[in-house]
């Protein structure tokens, strides 16, 4: 057994921060490491997290006619990649996607529309969804994802009963300007503190596979470290038909792991969301995955199919993981063993419980 990266997940327990060289050490690790590296980067994870995994699904408001160039992503402005391409859901149809992914798991629905930010008729659309969304289900977590908010517009969404607002750094500030020309690294963090200021969770995440650097890996988990971003969803590119990314294929799904361990030592205590392009570059190593990882998107993604839901509710059951909020997590809080009621809260419950 390698002891180094152990001894790292000693450090870091001890309320020790990762440094850049840890991060670096971990994503250059060897073939031979990886089991090490997984196993270390999971204690922290069950530190913190258990053996829960939270679900989350995805709405897709509004699809496509962006004018943003994001060279990576299906939508942009440019883009000649097959998709379904329409305006505002109407809020039936939202409501009715919302319960389906809350059927099958999730605690937090996600509500995505493409295009650079929200007019204010925007978001009387997304208010009025997630009005009729928090009615019929109270108890959901309701994260908007709308692109570049203007001031005031948080406050707007907080008050409308939104938990959460997602917007992506997506890559290092060294390596933003070759992804995309429409919009800066900056306007990306202000949005984050836009949010973080109304009083909405921030989540904020990275696409790996871009080209980058592991330095510029590894900048950019720091940088979503100092936003003390909530939950970090780590995306890997899936290189769409019709766009400048389309012949790109750097990831493996060893890489991939050793991405999400270094995330994992970096923001110990945060909400580390596999997200799109697991199924196409982790592949059999999924479950594996979640031993580091603690959230899931359930199903499909904005313009590409994930598996099955029943497939990552399998998944998660056969690595011996529980849903967040699910009836098994609800018994193994409710256990008169203590060593059980720990395994479903983390470290929220004394060891000597």
């Amino acid at each position: 057994m390698t002891t180094a990266f152990h001894d790292l997940a000693d450090r870091v327990l001890a309320g020790e921060p990762a440094t850049e060289h840890d991060a670096l050490a971990v994503l250059r690790a060897t073939d031979e490491e990886v089991l090490d590296v997984v196993a270390a980067a999971g204690r922290l994870r069950r530190a913190h997290f258990g053996n829960t995994v939270k679900v989350n699904y995805l709405v897709n408001l509004k699809s496509g006619l962006c004018p943003e160039n994001c060279n990576y992503c299906s939508q942009a402005l440019g883009s000649t990649a097959p998709i379904l391409k329409y305006s505002w859901l109407k809020t039936d149809e939202a409501l009715a996607q919302a319960a389906a992914g809350l059927k099958g798991g999730a605690s937090r629905v996600c509500m995505v529309s493409s295009g650079r930010g929200p007019s204010d008729r925007d978001l009387d659309k997304v208010t009025e969804m997630v009005g009729a969304i928090k009615a019929e289900h109270p108890q959901v977590e309701v994260c908007a994802c709308l692109g570049l908010l203007k001031d005031g517009q948080a406050e707007r969404l907080r008050e409308a009963g939104v938990d959460a607002y997602n917007h992506n750094i997506n890559t290092a500030e060294s390596h933003h300007d070759q992804i995309v020309q429409t919009h800066t690294y900056a306007d990306r963090v202000d949005t984050v503190e836009k949010a973080k200021g109304a009083g909405l969770s921030p989540c904020s995440g990275l696409i790996a596979g871009l080209g980058e650097t592991d330095e510029q890996l590894v900048e950019a988990l720091l940088a979503l470290k100092a936003l003390d971003s909530d939950s970090i969803p780590v995306n890997f590119l899936m290189p769409f038909d019709g766009t400048p990314y389309e012949n790109t294929w750097e990831l493996t799904p060893q890489r991939c792991l050793l991405i999400l361990a270094m995330a994992r030592f970096v923001c110990p205590d945060k909400e580390l969301r596999i997200a799109g392009g697991r199924e196409m570059h982790l592949r059999s190593l999924q479950g594996l995955a979640l031993h580091v990882a603690n959230s899931i998107f359930l199903g499909d993604y904005l313009t590409s199919e994930g598996q099955a839901a029943e497939a990552d509710l399998e998944l998660i059951r056969d690595n011996g993981f529980v849903v967040l909020g699910s009836e098994e997590h609800a018994a193994q809080l409710a256990h008169p063993d203590p060593a059980i009621r720990r395994r479903g809260a983390g470290t929220s419950i004394p060891a000597n419980a």
